[in-house]
């Protein structure tokens, strides 16, 4: 009998890679079968590990098939790709396990013809094992020799074989890696790949509105759940042992699952009680609940998005929290402004390629192609420029995105201020004092890094209309 988690696994990765699913939906899809919370986590653990590492993957199942993996049928080419992962990254895996399930996935698939070839494979590679054929980093004195240089001006032999490196062994797409080398250098381009490659640590965000830090932590600290203040951000904590979301806690609004770096941009609108504010693209919620707390529940928040299932989604966080001042409306920016000129401050957090997430959604990578940053930028900047004719003389008008690429960060700002006039860039800051100067960069936007903070890349810009 095949394990429920690998069969599920198989499931999972196969409506991703088809394009029919998501990574979130394709899971929630397949663990919706799954009784068993070890084997819900055993599944998510391996296709998410094999989303994660899919270029190493791809060039081990290519090289121990002697056949590039677009030869191989898709089907037999997924049920690989999980093995590997799980005979590479889980040392806990008996071999024979893996082996005689993927046999058993390849078979029950209708891909009887191709069970010699998956057991000759994982076998081959299995015998290769500590040694793969996987390529290695530049050598060091060669990096030595250039560390003075850009990597423009490297020799192109280097050039190769680090983009080569970054892109198979590091498993990351190589245009983006290129881009990354050019900006930011070897040292850190390698620091980001490691780190999105580790998999995140849980992240929460306490809700002010109905505890505080200290006595949320005492309370998971009773159900073996240990937490430690966040770096960066104020409210935050992060998880060390255990699963809040195990808990009944977790349905309590007392905290909401929410990356450290995206905590960071509510606090740049300076939301106060008595205010009125605009999260103009609100779902699934943090961002207005930590502006609903900022104004003590006084005042007008307005937290609007385009899509019904995405404002149902807001709708329950908001509900959840205890957001008594939010008001839900269906809006869409791209069509343009569903307001005049009313609001304090007013929060634009784009739709974007994501590129600054994916150490929790590794697939993000392999979705997003070259063209996309420069394609989603037009799209931001009409954005941006709706949500302008909403803020009052004034108000602050806070542009935000989840993206590590410029097109899609300073470039929409340096357009849109040399169109809008009346309106002026301002230094990000963080209203009450909180002491982050290293997240803003020379410009005065708010900018993570990987490398630099150990953070998801987030990226935010304050605006003033004068």
């Amino acid at each position: 009998m095949i394990a429920p988690a690998r069969i599920a696994a198989f499931r999972a990765l196969q409506a991703v890679t088809s394009r029919a699913a998501d990574l979130p939906d394709a899971l929630h899809r397949v663990r919706s079968g799954l009784p068993d919370r070890r084997d819900r986590a055993l599944t998510g653990e391996i296709v998410t590990g094999t989303l994660r590492w899919l270029a190493a993957l791809d060039h081990l199942v290519a090289h121990f098939a002697d056949r590039p993996v677009t030869k191989l049928d898709p089907v037999v080419r997924d049920v690989l790709r999980i093995s590997v992962y799980q005979l590479v990254q889980l040392d806990r895996v008996p071999t024979s396990a893996v082996v005689n399930d993927a046999v058993e996935i390849t078979r029950t698939a209708g891909r009887r013809h191709a069970t010699g070839l998956t057991n000759a494979v994982l076998r081959a590679l299995s015998r290769a094992q500590p040694d793969l054929p996987l390529p290695p980093p530049p050598p060091e004195d060669a990096l030595a020799a250039v560390a003075s240089l850009s990597f423009s001006n490297w020799p192109d032999q280097l050039r190769q074989t680090a983009v080569r490196f970054l892109s198979t062994t590091q498993s990351h797409p190589a245009w983006l890696v290129e881009r990354w080398l050019d900006r930011y250098g070897y040292a850190a381009t390698v620091a980001w790949t490691e780190f999105n490659n580790r998999p995140a640590r849980l992240s929460l965000r306490v809700n002010t509105l109905r505890t505080d830090a200290e006595t949320l932590t005492t309370r998971l600290a009773e159900r073996a759940v240990s937490v430690e203040p966040a770096r960066y951000a104020p409210n935050g904590l992060v998880v060390t042992a255990g699963n809040p979301l195990l808990t009944d806690l977790a349905s309590s609004g007392d905290f909401f699952v929410q990356d450290e770096a995206s905590q960071l941009i509510a606090p740049l609108v300076h939301a106060a009680p008595g205010h009125r504010v605009f999260d103009a693209c609100a779902a699934p919620g943090g961002k207005t609940v930590s502006m609903a707390a900022a104004m003590a529940n006084r005042g007008l928040l307005v937290a609007g998005d385009a899509r019904e299932r995405r404002l149902a989604l807001l709708a329950e966080t908001v509900e959840q929290a205890g957001a008594g001042v939010a008001h839900l409306i269906a809006a869409d920016l791209t069509r343009g402004a569903p307001f005049g000129p009313v609001f304090d401050g007013v929060l634009v957090d784009a739709p974007c390629t994501g590129l600054g997430t994916i150490r929790r959604d590794p697939e993000i990578r392999w979705r997003r192609g070259p063209d996309d940053p420069d394609r989603l930028a037009a799209r931001q900047l009409a954005m941006l420029r709706s949500a302008a004719a909403t803020v009052r003389p004034g108000g602050r008008l806070v542009y935000a995105t989840c993206s590590s690429e410029p097109e899609e960060n300073e470039r929409v700002v340096e357009a849109f201020l040399a169109s809008s006039p009346t309106f002026r860039q301002q230094p990000s800051d963080f209203k009450g004092g909180v002491g982050l100067t290293s997240t803003i960069d020379a410009a005065g936007h708010l900018r993570t890094y990987p490398h630099a903070h150990a953070l998801d890349a987030f990226f935010g810009a304050a605006l003033v209309h004068e």
